[in-house]
């Protein structure tokens, strides 16, 4: 059975080389951990925050987030999609998230803010009212995916097919108009 642990701050704790122990985590802190290739499954993070963490090509099998906010964090190559279905909500700030992928997920009014999203997978996610708050797009894929009232004002760099999602009431600046356009092929000036 989990032990609650409850209100913690946990700092510089590198967990390649100390093992990471499988327990509830509520209200706790993370500050400068390395979670880096290390096994987090069946792990439950309950109103956690992650601060300058280190998640590159972490395994989230079955590990349970909710209302979960990253800061200033590198997650690199995560599957997002392998994490419990039952328990996700997440706000990132200020985090690279390159290659890493929440195929098929509903994560609605997730937040990114100033966040670097290259390469990553959205593919069949609903992410309903989520807001992409000056975020760097370049490559990701948004393909039979639910962008109902998604905020794009001020990202950039995507590439989002009208025809190949539902994107209803979406919001976009004049300027990233273009990444809408792109497969048309147009010559557009400004």
């Amino acid at each position: 059975m989990k032990r609650t642990i409850g209100n913690n701050t946990f700092k510089g704790m590198d967990y390649r080389s100390s093992l990471f122990i499988v327990e509830y985590y509520e209200d706790c802190t993370f500050d400068s951990c390395n979670f880096s290739g290390i096994e987090l499954s069946e792990s439950t993070f309950i109103d956690c925050t992650f601060v300058s963490c280190n998640f590159s090509m972490t395994k989230l099998t079955n590990t349970s987030f909710n209302n979960a906010v990253f800061r200033n964090c590198k997650i690199l190559g995560v599957h997002f999609e392998n994490a419990n279905h039952l328990m996700q909500s997440y706000n990132f700030e200020n985090c690279v998230l390159n290659f890493s992928s929440f195929f098929r997920l509903k994560i609605p009014k997730t937040k990114f803010a100033d966040c670097q999203i290259n390469d990553a997978d959205f593919v069949e996610t609903d992410l309903t009212m989520a807001v992409f708050n000056n975020c760097d797009l370049k490559g990701t894929m948004f393909n039979d995916s639910v962008l109902v009232k998604v905020d794009f004002s001020t990202a950039y760099n995507f590439d989002i097919d009208l025809e190949q999602n539902k994107i209803n009431k979406a919001k976009f600046s004049r300027l990233g108009l273009e990444g809408l356009l792109r497969k048309y092929d147009l010559e557009i000036e400004d």
